[in-house]
Parts: C-alpha cells; sequence; structure tokens
C-alpha cells in the first residue's frame, strides 16, 4: 500500500509519532469546502426572470386599483337605476331609515321632544354635513315653475342634482341651482296623546337652498361650514 504523499513529508520533519498524529488530524480528518461551480448563462436568466416576477407580483399587490374614469362609468352603467326597481314603495323603507338617522343627527332621541329646540349654532353645520339618500323632499320655489310642487324620495343626491321617485313612480331629476327644497323631520312617537291621535303628531320643516348645496355627500362629510351671508336672502 503507498503511502500518502503528506505522510512522506512530515515524515522528514517530525518523528514518526508526531508525523502520523498530525497527518490524521490536519490532513486526514480536515473538512473539506467545496466551491459551487459557477451557475451557467441560462441558470442566470431563470435566477433574474424569477426576481422580476416576485418584484412585479408585490407591486401589483400593494398597488391600489385605479379608479374608474368618467366615460368608463357611463359606460358600465355604474350610476344607472333600472326602470324596474324604482318603486315608491321600494323606497318607503329607505325613507323610514332616514328618519331615524336624522332624529339621531338633530338628537331627538336623547331628550324629551316636547323640550326639543333646534337652533343654526347647534345643529346647522350637522344639517349642512348629512347625507339625504332617502330624504323626501319638495320642491317649493324654482327658476322653472313646472318645478314647482313636486315631491319625492331621493334615490341619488350628485353635486348638481337630486334624483327622486315620485309617488307615482316616475324617476325626476331636479337641479339644485335656483330651486329651494323643502324636507320634514318628526318628532319620535313618544308620548301617549301622539299614539292615540297620528294628526297630532308634530314634525320640524326645514328649506335647503339647492345653491348653497352644491357638492357631493361625501364631500360635505368632511367639509367645515361656515357661516356666511347670502345675497338673494
Amino acid at each position: 500500500m503507498s503511502t500518502h504523499i503528506a505522510h512522506t513529508l512530515l515524515s522528514r520533519a517530525h518523528s514518526p509519532d508526531t508525523a502520523s498524529q498530525l497527518f490524521t488530524e490536519r490532513v486526514k480528518q480536515k473538512p473539506l469546502h467545496l466551491r459551487p461551480t459557477s451557475p451557467s448563462p441560462s441558470d442566470n436568466r431563470d435566477r433574474r426572470r424569477h426576481h422580476r416576477l416576485r418584484k412585479k407580483e408585490y407591486f401589483l399587490r400593494k398597488q391600489k386599483p385605479r379608479p374608474l374614469s368618467a366615460r368608463e362609468k357611463r359606460v358600465s352603467g355604474i350610476h344607472q337605476l333600472p326602470v324596474h326597481e324604482c318603486k315608491y314603495a321600494v323606497f318607503k323603507g329607505l325613507h323610514t331609515l332616514w328618519v331615524s338617522y336624522m332624529q339621531e343627527i338633530l338628537d331627538l332621541k336623547t331628550r324629551d321632544p316636547a323640550d326639543a329646540l333646534i337652533s343654526p349654532l347647534s345643529h346647522g353645520s350637522k344639517l349642512a354635513s348629512a347625507d339625504f339618500h332617502g330624504s323626501e323632499v319638495q320642491v317649493v320655489r324654482s327658476r322653472c315653475h313646472g318645478r314647482v310642487g313636486l315631491r319625492g324620495i331621493v334615490v341619488r343626491d350628485t353635486k348638481f342634482t337630486f334624483v327622486v321617485v315620485t309617488e307615482g313612480d316616475e324617476v325626476k331629476t331636479i337641479p339644485k341651482e335656483q330651486t329651494i327644497f323643502r324636507f320634514t323631520v318628526p318628532l319620535p312617537s313618544s308620548s301617549v296623546s301622539e299614539k292615540n291621535d297620528p294628526a297630532e303628531k308634530k314634525e320640524f320643516v326645514f328649506e335647503l337652498h339647492g345653491s348653497q348645496f352644491l357638492n357631493r355627500p361625501v364631500d360635505r362629510a368632511n367639509k367645515k361650514f361656515k357661516w356666511r351671508n347670502v345675497d338673494y336672502l
């Protein structure tokens, strides 16, 4: 059996026992660290492609969806109301919910209705920022005399118009500009007299000047209103 070249060289410089010990510890039992072979060009391309796809996937996952443009909204008909669903009886339940919503805004449920007092300083900003989807409005003044007296439940509140459904199941679009609307908020029926005689039920009557209401509900919710004089009043 041939002797390892390293053992032969160690035997020249050390004693036989020391040479055997050094050869066993430093050469024979020494861990061998292998260097991985260099990747091929195809492997580099696959690695770069995989990294690029993962980066694109992360970007698309974190990216917010792009909002629809006005043209895309018109084409998709996202704001169109189905004709067969525009019934006054269908939206009567929405009006009931809106009345309860307005009673909470005006603090009518947390105190005695007999002592209810609504003033511009205490509730003006709340009324100006309220949502009117479901309210029943009536046109009391308009530059178009044909719209005066028109009454219906608001099913769509845009920046410049109110879309209402009348009792005759007709959909009407009423411009806000140069138009005054009237709406009522009944008091919660808590007293015995009101339950026995519905004719004695009281309600608050408000008038809404459309020319000062040219904004969307989402914009009104975050807007701070300031008191200012109106020239035509």
